[in-house]
């Protein structure tokens, strides 16, 4: 074997020290650039952020007034219904009472004429 392919501990315990100290450079924090333009970012990012909250409360506010103005509109043609059906039953109840008028003045008039004939 060659001497120089024969490798010693202590070199071994080097090279796996100098991969420690690789490792750990990589995990260590290493020091920010200072960019002038961050806090224009910082603002402009919260300026995003309002309008997209502002555009979700807007749909929200528009969905829950759909959904008031859905019910309003139900509500308003039940009511509807219930008067139509209402004016119907008070209709049909006038013209039951104006046959019955009519019965009893036809009734009223042929006992009127039995009694004349017979007179």
């Amino acid at each position: 074997m060659n001497e120089s392919e024969k490798t010693h501990f202590s070199e071994r315990l080097r090279t796996a020290a100098a991969a420690k100290q690789a490792m750990l450079a990589k995990l260590r924090a290493r020091p920010t650039l200072n960019d002038p333009n961050l806090p224009d970012r910082a603002a402009r990012r919260a300026e995003e952020l309002k309008a997209v909250r502002a555009a979700r409360e807007e749909a929200k506010a528009a969905k829950v007034q759909a959904r008031l103005d859905a019910a309003a509109a139900e509500e308003a043609a039940r009511l509807a219904d219930e008067s139509a059906v209402l004016d119907a039953r008070r209709s049909a109840t006038r013209e039951r009472k104006a046959l019955s008028a009519a019965e009893a003045k036809a009734k009223r008039d042929a006992r009127y004429a039995a009694r004349k004939a017979r007179a």
